[in-house]
């Protein structure tokens, strides 16, 4: 009998109306809400009901209809014909429920103003990278969640992949790599939107006016939604708030670096001109350490460098050299050491659901129970989980800069304890977007 088989049978009796599998958790099943139940949003709500036994007491969207589909699937998965109460607004559900956790999964606008509502009734909070759309909403958040106690894990979850953690063992604290000097992050996916439909009256299954929030307001169009708004800077940080997060946070926390000295970057849409998208094709951005530089760049066009390593991160040391992906790792030895090579953990005989769920990323479900399970035991110890705010606002901000430095044509020098821009008389215009009314932006001071 393996472990998930001794799980399933000891605790059989603890099977509870829209619960998941208990995993070792030993106080009353938590109650949840979903706030965005898109991709991402179901992808991670269901790894939740695989690791703990939970009630979903609240699934809230815009969307009627992604609304609908994600009960449905929550409900299958449970095996249960009941369905958890379904919201369209999340105050109101958070005000209804009270919730002990809330999973935050919007598009990335609304992270900030959905996360300190929750905090704010209570809940700790699971919340998808970045943490937010501009650098003032994330110094809120970690404000937040240190005023009201919660705690708040990103899903940068790079940080709980398995390989990942093995590279980290194996190559680097074992010092093989040697002094690192210089490191790459790079993404040569073609997943910038490539089309140019004309704006269309939104569905009445949507409510758009919602969907915008404090952003600015664009027509409907389905460029934008459902999964397009990626490419469309006004509620999202592009290709590297969406990409360069991951594998720049994955690099902070195996070298154990926080705030850079400076953020430059250049960029722009060179290639890809018919597209109604606004976000960079091309995107060079460098990340300054006192010994170390960090380097991403990204093409939505043309060929990757190593078609193995398509979306990754390069380290370079004196003694070798390291190669990181979410699918693989591969140390490369200078001189006669031995190379390593470690490949994804899949999970699949444990959990088989993962090989017949619709859109699921099969390579990242093992990291994602992994970093579930590490936000709960925290939930239960009240300590720091290893993707705490905090360390998701250095990195979404790190991006988010990067950005702002095409944007405003500088290269910024930051406090690299405070991570405050200190090159400019006022940083305001740098870090805060205006809000569309009638949403107030927050401020570490009044959140």
């Amino acid at each position: 009998m393996d472990r998930r088989e001794f799980l399933y049978s000891g605790f059989a009796g603890l099977a509870l109306p829209l619960s998941g599998v208990f995993v070792g958790h030993r106080t009353k099943p938590k109650r949840v809400v979903q706030i965005g139940c898109g991709w991402y949003g179901k992808t991670v709500l269901l790894r939740l009901l695989q690791v703990a036994p939970v009630q979903i007491v609240g699934l809230c969207d815009v969307d009627r209809r992604m609304l609908e589909g994600a009960a449905d699937i929550v409900s299958k998965r449970l095996k249960t014909d009941k369905r958890p109460p379904l919201y369209t607004d999340f105050r109101t559900m958070l005000q209804e429920q009270e919730p002990d956790i809330a999973i935050v999964s919007t598009p990335d606008h609304w992270h900030c103003l959905a996360a300190i509502a929750a905090m704010k009734h209570g809940a700790d909070v699971y919340v998808e990278k970045p943490i937010s759309r501009d650098v003032l909403e994330g110094r809120s958040m970690v404000a937040a969640a240190r005023k009201y106690g919660r705690v708040v894990q990103v899903n940068t979850q790079r940080r709980s992949t398995p390989h990942i953690v093995e590279a980290r063992d194996r190559v680097l604290r074992e010092g093989l790599l040697g002094k690192v000097g210089h490191v790459e992050v790079y993404c040569y996916y073609h997943m910038r939107y490539r089309g140019n439909p004309p704006d269309q009256t939104p569905p009445d299954w949507i409510d758009w006016d919602m969907w915008c929030g404090p952003a600015p307001f664009r027509p409907y169009n389905p460029a934008l939604h459902p999964r397009r708004w990626r490419s469309f800077g006004e509620y999202c940080n592009g290709i590297v708030g969406d990409m360069c997060i991951h594998m720049l946070d994955m690099v902070r926390w195996m070298l154990d670096l926080g705030w850079p000295r400076r953020i430059s970057s250049s960029g722009g849409i060179y290639v890809e001109k018919n597209s109604i998208a606004n976000v960079p094709d091309t995107q060079t951005a460098v990340f300054e350490y006192d010994d170390l530089t960090v380097v991403w760049q990204h093409r939505t066009w043309g060929s990757p460098i190593d078609p193995d390593y398509p979306w990754a991160a390069t380290f370079y040391g004196e003694k070798g050299t390291l190669k990181v992906s979410v699918h693989r790792y591969d140390f490369i030895p200078r001189g006669r050491g031995k190379p390593i090579h470690g490949d994804v953990v899949y999970e699949l005989d444990q959990y088989p659901e993962d090989r017949t769920e619709p859109d699921l990323e099969r390579h990242v479900a093992p990291a994602i129970r992994r970093h579930l399970r590490n936000f709960l035991d925290c939930v239960e110890s009240r300590q720091k989980p290893v993707a705490d705010i905090e360390q998701g606002h250095i990195s979404s901000a790190c991006c988010i800069l990067a950005n702002e430095a095409v944007e405003h044509g500088l290269t910024l020098e930051l406090d690299p304890h405070s991570g405050r821009i200190v090159n400019v008389e006022d940083e305001e215009p740098i870090i805060k977007r205006p809000y569309r009314k009638p949403w107030v932006h927050p401020t570490p001071e009044a959140v």
